[in-house]
């Protein structure tokens, strides 16, 4: 304490791991504070010093620390910023102040090369300024080093800090920067007068200070062979800067970062430098993106080392080139707006040779090739890329020129792209997801880069047109092609300007000229003549050669080289011819009715379903020809306009046609008339209806008149025959069939037979209309013979298997057979007896007699075995049956005779004798005998 103004001062060194420690430290400091104030009446100072920022320091505290500093802080009203901004003061006065004769030496140097000084000390895309020596005597407070090093080392201690290369026990205050600056002029201590500081030299003050991995990384490239020690100065100083933002390791400022020498050579240095990045990145000790370097951690390099190895093909190179050129600096243009009529055309995209997005057969072409392409273009001599953009009737050819950063930008892009889609993995450590997160942003600029590079060099690039080589005077890749385009429209399109009048409402004149009257369509007469007869001339070409033309082909046609005219001119041209009378439009068959054409023309859809047909005119005297031959097929005359009598004998053939198909379904069975000329006449109509247009219908009617009056003829005795007399042939023909079943005792009757010969004749002749009518006499005349034959069959029949049901009946009888047996028996007799009496046929008869006495021989031989069964059961099974009556025997005279004839007397003895034999021994037996 001195006098009654007294001034304690309490120093607190390094304040921030104070106020970073234990709580009871802050509160001792407050106490001893307080305890001050109240001793010395309130007129003690107290000062805390430090070389932390305050505030930066509470920033890293918790709440609760940083709000129990703030009430230190309000015991102190007064604060004093003691920043590490001054700290170039504190270094010229600590280590760089000068005698007398030094600094008059120092002065003169800089009256002789202060201009060189400002010049080598320049910096370049820099994100501060960084001071220039302002005199002579800033020169010589602050020589051997340069101002800007008093910020820039300063910047670097804290990033290092920050970035953590240091385990964050680097100090950013005066102190740190003290030792560094001291330890870089020691090192050139015992150098001439002029010498300056690098950068590099600053780099032991903290490699104490360094992580394992950081330091590791250096000292291993001091070792490796492939490298020399000044390369090792530069990943040094690159490292210094990695974390730095304001300062770019570009070469320009590593140059300036590396002056050792006032008078250096900046070029020798940067040549230099040059060579010992090349070495670096070779090594994977440093990575490039656009013209600056960065320092690698041991992950970043094993990352870019994987990067490197990444395989790419030419394709790849060309589709990312591709989409540059045309996506990005063309702004994804894809048609061209030729100015004279606002037509849009189309263009194929390529890059070194191969097609940029969909491949489209497009009329136009813009190829570009850079010099990453299979083609040098630098060898590749501008005569070759005028050929070139002569093929294919003429396209844009552009040679872009060469920079030595596009391949290297372009593949090193691809390949950290195709890296970093390959391990998008959520399971990789956080620092690996960060460092590719890192990368992903700086492919992202470096894409940027790629874009603004290939720009530049779009609008510098030579361009070459339909042979040409073209000048273009656009500073803009878009306006150049532009410009390339409208010299290859102008010099390829040579017909373009036959469309000497552009309509200005193109929809609306449209409209008109389909809605034209005779008067509006001679005004339109004159107006892009020699156009209508390019078009006309192509119709006529198609039709003479049997070409189909679809609409939407057509259109297109005139859009491409060399005509290029809008499709709405097009349009309207056809439009006129179709008022004309030259052409119509065909959809499905069927030429489009005049009030339908325009909503149909123009929908591109459906333009491609129409056809163009030219349309032929009739002579009025063959169109009369045509009318007369047309009441002489039809009954009816046809009006006298071309299209009114096409549509009459149109409407007629479809008519006929339909009709003839409906009695084809039954001819075609074989069993109704009139199937070859059902065929022939519907082939006829055929032929006409395919004639869409209505001259050539109504020549080919003409022409074919003999076959068409004959198909008149045949038409109405068919027509008739299918709608009249249809029901009497159905007669007939099921007649026949029916007597047909007794013909071979029909034809005994000679009636009978005249009849179904005539019958059979009717059914086969080829035309049997006019003979039809004869049926029903035919019919009823076999008819009758037929009903006296199977009436006088059926009553012969029907006594006979009477009889032979009695016989069983009788045997059933006398045999006592129950109700079963009975059914049995006699069911099959009766059953034969019902279908005798309705049955038509004789020969059905006949077999149903004899079925008859098949029955009765199996109904007989029943009632025997039931006979024998019950003599058995009556008898108990002890001694010989008695039967109730006698078994039945058959003879069968047929089986005694052994010759076919009887001729003799003997052999009718025989016979008779042996006949009489069979019959006496089976009554002996005691059989009951039946002659068969």
């Amino acid at each position: 304490m001195q006098g009654p103004d007294h001034r304690i001062i309490f120093s607190v060194d390094e304040v921030g791991q104070f106020i970073g420690g234990d709580t009871h430290l802050m509160l001792d400091l407050q106490t001893i504070t307080e305890d001050l104030g109240t001793a010395c009446g309130g007129r003690a100072w107290v000062v805390v010093t430090s070389q932390e920022d305050i505030d930066a320091v509470l920033g890293d505290l918790r709440t609760t620390k940083s709000h129990d500093f703030s009430k230190i802080q309000g015991r102190f009203k007064t604060r004093l910023s003691l920043s590490s901004a001054n700290v170039d003061e504190v270094i010229q006065e600590r280590l760089l102040a000068k005698d007398d004769g030094v600094s008059i030496q120092l002065e003169d140097i800089f009256r002789e090369k202060g201009d060189i000084l400002r010049n080598q000390l320049s910096f370049r895309d820099v994100g501060m300024t960084f001071k220039q020596y302002r005199d002579s005597d800033d020169f010589v407070r602050n020589y051997p080093f340069a101002p800007y090093q008093f910020q820039l080392v300063q910047k670097i201690f804290e990033a290092i800090r920050k970035a953590g290369a240091t385990g964050l026990h680097l100090s950013r205050g005066e102190r740190s920067i003290l030792d560094a600056f001291q330890s870089a002029g020691k090192a050139i201590a015992e150098q001439e007068t002029g010498v300056l500081v690098p950068l590099y030299l600053f780099y032991p003050s903290i490699e104490s200070f360094l992580d394992t991995a950081v330091k590791k990384t250096i000292d291993q490239a001091a070792d490796n062979a492939s490298l020399k020690p000044f390369d090792v100065e530069i990943l040094r100083v690159l490292f210094l800067i990695r974390y730095v933002d304001e300062v770019k390791g570009n070469v320009d400022n590593l140059v300036t970062l590396c002056i050792d020498q006032i008078d250096a050579d900046r070029l020798a240095i940067k040549k230099q430098i040059e060579e010992s990045l090349v070495r670096l990145e070779k090594e994977t000790l440093i990575n490039r993106s656009g013209d600056n370097y960065f320092f690698l951690t041991n992950e970043e390099r094993d990352i870019n080392r994987e990067i490197k190895s990444v395989e790419l093909s030419s394709t790849e190179e060309a589709k990312l080139l591709g989409e540059i050129i045309f996506d990005d600096a063309l702004k994804g243009s894809r048609k061209y707006r030729y100015p004279a009529n606002k037509m849009d055309f189309s263009f194929n995209r390529m890059c070194d040779g191969f097609p940029y997005g969909s491949r489209v057969d497009k009329d136009l072409t813009v190829q570009v090739y850079t010099p990453l392409g299979e083609t040098d273009t630098e060898l590749f001599e501008h005569s070759r890329f005028q050929r070139e953009s002569s093929q294919n009737d003429g396209q844009v050819v552009i040679k872009i020129d060469d920079d030595p950063s596009l391949g290297r930008e372009l593949r090193q892009y691809l390949q950290t792209d195709k890296y970093l889609r390959s391990k998008s993995d959520d399971t990789l450590p956080e620092p690996t997801k960060r460092i590719h997160r890192a990368m992903a942003e700086d492919n992202r600029v470096r894409r940027d880069r790629l874009k603004n590079l290939l720009s530049n060099l779009m609008s510098d690039a030579t361009y070459f047109a339909a042979g040409q080589k073209v000048e273009v005077k656009s500073s803009t890749p878009q306006t150049a092609l532009d410009e390339a385009l409208e010299y290859l429209v102008d010099n390829s399109f040579s017909k373009m300007d036959h469309i000497t009048r552009l309509s200005d409402e193109p929809k609306q004149e449209l409209q008109a000229i389909i809605r034209a009257n005779d008067i509006q369509k001679a005004a339109m007469e004159g107006v892009n003549e020699k156009a209508l007869e390019d078009l006309r001339g192509y119709i006529q070409l198609c039709h003479q050669t049997s070409r189909p033309i679809v609409l939407f082909d057509l259109v297109e046609r005139f859009e491409k080289r060399p005509y290029g005219w809008p499709d709405m001119e097009t349009l309207i041209l056809l439009a006129r011819l179709l008022v004309l009378g030259e052409i119509h439009f065909v959809t499905n068959g069927a030429a489009l009715q005049l009030d339908k054409v325009y909503e149909n023309i123009t929908a591109p859809r459906k333009q491609r379903s129409i056809t163009v047909v030219r349309r032929k005119t009739t002579d009025p005297k063959v169109l009369q020809d045509a009318r007369k031959l047309g009441k002489e097929v039809f009954g009816e005359t046809g009006p006298d306009s071309e299209d009114g009598l096409f549509e009459f004998l149109k409407g007629k053939c479809h008519a006929w046609k339909s009709s003839l198909s409906n009695y084809k379904t039954l001819a075609d069975t074989g069993t109704y008339p009139g199937r070859e000329k059902i065929d022939e006449g519907s082939d006829l109509l055929a032929n006409l209806l395919a004639a869409d247009e209505p001259a050539k219908m109504i020549e080919r009617f003409l022409e074919n008149k003999d076959d068409c009056l004959d198909l008149a003829d045949n038409f109405h005795v068919i027509d008739n025959f299918y709608s009249k007399q249809k029901p009497t042939w159905e007669k007939l023909r099921k007649s026949a069939q029916r007597l047909n079943l007794n013909r071979f005792e029909l034809d005994a009757d000679e009636s009978a037979r005249k009849a179904l010969d005539r019958m059979e004749q009717i059914l086969k002749a080829p035309s049997p209309y006019g003979i039809l009518q004869e049926a029903d006499g035919l019919i009823s005349t076999a008819e009758a013979v037929n009903r006296q034959i199977v009436d006088q069959r059926r009553q012969s029949a029907l006594r006979h298997i009477n009889e032979l049901h009695s016989q069983v009946l009788a045997e059933l009888e006398s045999a006592g057979a129950d109700d079963r047996l009975k059914a049995n028996s006699t069911g099959p007799l009766e059953e034969l007896r019902d279908n005798v009496a309705t049955q038509e046929s004789v020969a059905h008869i006949a077999q149903a007699v004899q079925r008859a006495e098949e029955a009765r021989d199996s109904a007989l031989k029943l009632i025997d075995e039931f006979v024998a069964k019950k003599a058995t059961e009556s008898s108990g099974g002890s001694e010989s049956p008695k039967p109730v009556i006698k078994p039945r025997c058959e003879i069968r005279p047929s089986v005694l005779v052994a010759k076919t004839y009887l001729e003799t007397k003997d052999d009718a003895d025989a016979f008779i004798d042996k006949l009489r034999s069979e019959i006496v021994a089976a009554i002996a037996a005691g059989k009951r005998v039946q002659i068969r």
